[in-house]
């Protein structure tokens, strides 16, 4: 394994002092805009980044870790990134990967990133003086089909402020990202194709431990974390054989490890994906991996929406070698700390996972009934119906990520592991005018500083102000989650002391105006999930899609 040497990561803190004769100042050092720009040396060459402004921070961006997935390497494992000459300048994002333009009018609607197959970039935030620092490596949201670590939302600089670096990355998303293929597998020495973005994340976690040690970070103190598609990518590393060993916590924010994700292997096994995408390469008339390779992208994403083509881990046997809850279930998952938790109004922003509920109490009982049939009472006993609307809300809610969350913490409390549990449910008065009350993703500006007039979310994003309450529990957000990827513990001055899960206690943290500590957090809900889970594995093949939290 290839370290960069010790002292190494600090160039760029010596190029800011006012000449070798002052090689000796503190660490510590403010750094003002008329100094050298902060310089590093990694495996490809010498890079030139940025200070914050305002900040002792210096901010190093697109920073390419793998080879552009263009042409021959298009749906090909990543190339580790050549070396370059001279000195690159790193002090602009790199291009967004292909996926659809966002929604002008949706809650998540903002400036999109320029965007390219040549998209295999990542970026640092490093604060002054930096010397075995703990790392944060976020993986963003976006359904894996968008988003990016361009995103300003994502800025790691109030973070770094803290005493942590932070890495943000990019990863090949959509078709690109995970299309398996009988022809693509063939040409693969391990036979096997799709999770080509859960691939890029490992190479990115690869260049992060060869290379953080050139920003003072510590690559043996690397955790990694993500919400909504990044908190799936989370579990997706935990249960990976080959992450193994590349992190050393995991933070898995409204990640989701569904039922239909959690069934027996055939369901998302690689022969059905590669049935999945020989069906979209046939409707665009390609018929071996070259001309896949040339086929026009817009009709193969034209196809993808005809068919229902989704992005999806595949369980290929290697990547992953079985579906997320068979992993954890028999503890052959990473043992590592873990901090997962979800959103008390998840579903309010995702009209698209919202059906419409059944207008009266009776019609919502008699759906249900009709529905689950023989599992409908159990059902009802936790989403009675009084309001119905709430209660479907509910019941996708605790299916998608809150029953993820809480096994997540439970396996690996049952594997000896230090998990953490969060429930969020604070929400502003702007959010509470719109029906969006503690929305999925509403956490983020929390957790990245970016309350109050920021500049980092959409137009149409209900923007926390700045007030005293919003501005503490950002402050504290970010200490607990500083603390976690510092000690594996979440610890923040002066909040409530985040209670360790077990699955005697089932402590977690509630999180509202102020944190509180609290046990059992929607037991029933989480029992009859786990129920459900358990029979829909057990069923294999004979699944089916209307049995279960989102049945509406």
């Amino acid at each position: 394994m290839r370290k960069a040497r010790r002292g190494q990561g600090h160039r760029w803190l010596a190029a800011a002092c006012l000449g070798l004769a002052l090689m000796s100042c503190a660490k510590t050092a403010p750094v003002g805009p008329a100094d050298t720009p902060p310089r590093a040396h990694v495996s490809g060459g010498d890079l030139q980044g940025a200070m914050v402004p305002g900040t002792t921070v210096a901010a190093f961006k697109g920073i390419p870790y793998a080879e552009p997935p263009v042409g021959d390497l298009r749906w090909r494992p990543p190339v580790p990134a050549r070396a370059w000459t001279g000195v690159r300048d790193a002090r602009d994002f790199g291009h967004a990967c292909l996926q659809p333009p966002p929604s002008s009018t949706g809650i998540y609607s903002g400036g999109m990133a320029p965007v390219s197959e040549d998209c295999l970039t990542l970026n640092v935030w490093t604060p002054a003086g930096a010397e075995h620092l703990p790392v944060m490596v976020w993986i963003h949201g976006g359904a894996l089909v968008g988003g990016s670590s361009s995103e300003p939302l994502y800025d790691g600089a109030n973070l770094a402020r803290r005493g942590i670096i932070v890495v943000s990355i990019n990863y090949r998303l959509g078709l690109l990202g995970f299309l398996a293929h009988p022809a693509l597998s063939a040409e693969s020495p391990q036979h096997l194709s799709g999770n080509y973005g859960l691939l890029d994340q490992i190479a990115a976690l690869r260049w992060v431990r060869d290379n953080i040690a050139a920003f003072g970070g510590d690559p043996g103190r690397v955790t990694i974390a993500g919400e909504s598609a990044g908190g799936l990518s989370v579990i997706a590393l935990l249960a990976s054989p080959p992450a193994r060993g590349l992190f050393a916590g995991a933070i898995s924010q409204s990640g989701y490890m569904p039922s239909y994700r959690a069934l027996h292997e055939e369901t998302l096994g690689l022969p059905s994906a590669e049935a999945a995408g020989a069906a979209l390469a046939t409707a665009v008339g390609a018929t071996d991996a070259a001309a896949l390779r040339k086929a026009d992208l817009v009709a193969l994403f034209k196809a993808g929406l005809a068919q229902g083509w989704q992005p999806e881990p595949v369980i290929d046997g290697v990547t992953l070698t079985r579906q997320f809850a068979d992993t954890f279930a028999r503890g052959e998952q990473a043992k590592v700390p873990v901090l997962a938790g979800f959103n008390e109004g998840e579903i309010r922003s995702l009209p698209f996972l919202m059906p419409k509920a059944p207008d009266t109490p009776a019609a919502y009982d008699a759906d249900v009934r009709r529905r689950f049939g023989p599992q409908a009472p159990a059902y009802l006993a936790v989403y009675p119906g009084a309001d119905p609307r709430a209660d479907v809300m509910a019941s996708i809610r605790d299916g998608l990520y809150g029953w993820a969350a809480q096994y997540l913490a439970r396996q690996q409390a049952a594997a000896g592991q230090p998990a953490y549990l969060y429930y969020f449910r604070h929400s502003t008065p702007a959010e509470r005018a719109r029906d969006l009350a503690a929305f999925h993703a509403s956490e983020l500006p929390y957790i990245f500083g970016q309350v109050g007039p920021s500049g980092a979310l959409g137009p149409n994003w209900p923007r926390p102000p700045l007030t005293e309450t919003e501005a503490r529990l950002s402050d504290a957000m970010m200490n607990y989650w500083v603390g976690f990827v510092r000690d594996g513990a979440p610890t923040a001055p002066g909040e409530a002391a985040w209670p360790r899960y077990t699955a005697a206690q089932a402590g977690y943290l509630d999180i509202d105006d102020r944190p509180a500590a609290r046990r059992g957090l929607q037991p029933a809900a989480f029992t009859y999930a786990d129920t459900l889970v358990a029979t829909r594995r057990q069923q294999g093949r004979g699944w089916r899609l209307d049995i279960g939290f989102s049945a509406f």
